[in-house]
């Protein structure tokens, strides 16, 4: 197994002394585990940071065998995690995906959405230009893994006001927990809570 291609790091952990299990998202693969030597390490830490671009290079001798990963990064995200906001919105959209989605499925569609998100939470000027994508990204994902379409007809679009859109990520909550994260390890559903709160703290 060899291939090269264009991913969207969502997840890392820690791996004996100084490597990194790294969970990445490409668009023709899609969600795939990986050994990163040194991940940990001095070159490599602003690298393996949950929301980052990179160009990824992937080698397993065998199917069964865990890859070993080479990464080069493309695009940064690290300076929007020092922002209590943005860091939220990236911390949950990443976990969202690497905690939901079945590794080695192809998902083209969640690649482009989740990219055009993370693009829009670091350059918007306010979560006005953002948050009608992340409540786009959470149904989306809803529908390419097969709940349906739980907003229905009253999804609000893109420029709708902000108190709309604050509703509309209220409502996936449930589904969110019951569908896309049933089942999952560890509390997921912690990152949408944290993001919930700065939002309604934003809007008071």
């Amino acid at each position: 197994m060899h291939l090269r291609a264009p991913a969207i790091l969502v997840a890392s952990r820690a791996h004996g002394e100084t490597a990194a299990i790294a969970r990445l998202m490409t668009e023709q693969y899609g969600l795939v585990a990986a050994y990163v030597a040194g991940g940990r390490g001095r070159r490599m830490r602003p690298v393996v940071i949950p929301g980052n671009r990179v160009a990824l290079e992937l080698s397993a001798k065998s199917d069964t065998q865990l890859p070993f990963a080479r990464l080069e990064l493309e695009e940064s995200r690290a300076p929007w995690m020092t922002e209590p906001l943005p860091a939220a919105a990236i911390q949950w959209a990443c976990t969202l995906t690497a905690s939901a989605l079945p590794e080695r499925n192809p998902y083209p569609a969640l690649h482009s959405a989740l990219d055009a998100l993370l693009a829009a939470i670091c350059h918007a000027p306010s979560a006005r230009g953002w948050l009608g994508a992340m409540v786009g990204y959470e149904a989306l994902l809803l529908r390419e893994m097969g709940y349906g379409a739980p907003l229905g007809d009253s999804a609000p679009p893109l420029d709708a006001p902000l108190a709309d859109q604050f509703e509309a990520f209220r409502v996936l909550h449930r589904p969110m927990g019951r569908h896309a994260l049933a089942g999952a390890a560890g509390d997921g559903m912690a990152a949408r809570v944290l993001l919930g709160e700065r939002l309604a703290r934003m809007m008071e």
